[in-house]
């Protein structure tokens, strides 16, 4: 899976707050703090659909996109790449452990135990 480079992020934020599926001019719309062009909003969403993180429906004249998976599984996938650049997953696995606070602990404790049984 590839990083998000800024614009890209943001006009994932866009469609995964939105949870429904949003226009070019939509998403346009809800990044006019950033003064885009439309065409610069198009040309992301089209690049986005071509890595496979958003699709697309026609709908009339235009496209509506939505995400092709949650934020938490593009998350989740960045953080197994990460793993993989380690010479150790488990001394990375057991170091992140250790950096977590006690309520994301026990989150992750409980997340094993459903996994387990």
């Amino acid at each position: 899976m590839m990083r998000l480079g800024d614009l890209e992020r943001a006009v994932m934020d866009v469609l995964w707050d939105r949870g429904t599926p949003a226009t070019v001019r939509e998403v346009a719309d809800a990044l006019a703090d950033r003064e885009l062009a439309y065409t610069t909003v198009m040309t992301v969403l089209d690049r986005l659909a071509g890595k496979d993180m958003v699709q697309r429906t026609r709908t009339g004249r235009a496209w509506s996109y939505r995400p092709a998976a949650s934020r938490e599984a593009y998350i989740a996938r960045l953080m197994l790449d990460a793993l993989e650049l380690t010479g150790s997953r488990d001394a990375a696995l057991v170091r992140f452990a250790r950096s977590v606070s006690g309520s994301e602990a026990e989150v992750l404790r409980k997340a094993l135990e459903d996994e387990a049984g």
